[in-house]
């Protein structure tokens, strides 16, 4: 069964979301809730740590691009760090890179 490990580190108006395992059908609604209530805090300025990510599907990749959305109509931004694997070539593929405000390839 897949499993994901979301931390969260607060401050006035930035977050930093740590994620540990695997972003997939299953447990993309946990990193959707988790985003979303920050927004609604008014956390607008988040960088999601994508380090320790396993694996991510199109469910997981929908909730980031979702979210990067919000956070820009919102004058804020949505950064992504520690990209590799599955995320790395799948943004690579599909372009969707461009879609984030930044994207840090993690180094080997």
């Amino acid at each position: 069964m897949a499993d994901l490990s979301v931390e969260v580190n607060r401050a006035e108006g930035n977050a930093r979301v740590r994620l540990d395992g695997d972003l997939d059908k299953l447990t993309a609604p946990r990193l959707r809730k988790v985003l979303t209530e920050l927004i609604a805090a008014g956390h607008v300025s988040i960088v999601i740590d994508t380090a320790a990510l396993a694996f991510c599907d199109s469910s997981g990749l929908w909730v980031l691009v979702e979210h990067q959305r919000e956070v820009g109509e919102r004058g804020g931004s949505l950064a992504l760090t520690g990209v590799q694997g599955v995320l790395r070539r799948v943004l690579d593929v599909t372009g969707l890179k461009a879609a984030f405000d930044s994207v840090l390839i993690a180094q080997k």
